[in-house]
């Protein structure tokens, strides 16, 4: 590894490990979706605990935490489900009946 590449390196494990405390990274966006009220999404889609569960690759039980409020997704699921909230027939047209 050449030095240029070294030192970028080494500058991006400094960025994210400021962004890890806390800090404000210059040039750095994070968005974070707003809460979403899952139980609303699902039922705009017309479908089932159970259906809608299989639709969007979790457990059952999952979706069942995240309706009633004891969990909240993160990651991926967040933002599917902020989409899902925008559009309830994303479901149907994406991941198929």
């Amino acid at each position: 590894m050449d030095e240029a590449t070294f030192q970028e390196l080494t500058r991006s494990l400094e960025q994210a490990a400021a962004h890890a405390r806390g800090e404000t990274v210059a040039g750095m966006q994070v968005h974070v979706p707003h809460d979403i009220d899952v139980a609303a999404v699902r039922r705009a889609s017309a479908l089932s605990q159970d259906a809608f569960a299989r639709r969007i690759g979790v457990a059952v039980g999952t979706l069942r935490n995240w309706e009633q409020r004891r969990r909240r997704p993160e990651g991926p699921a967040r933002v599917l489900l902020a989409l899902l909230e925008k559009n309830p027939r994303l479901v149907e047209e994406t991941l198929g009946g």
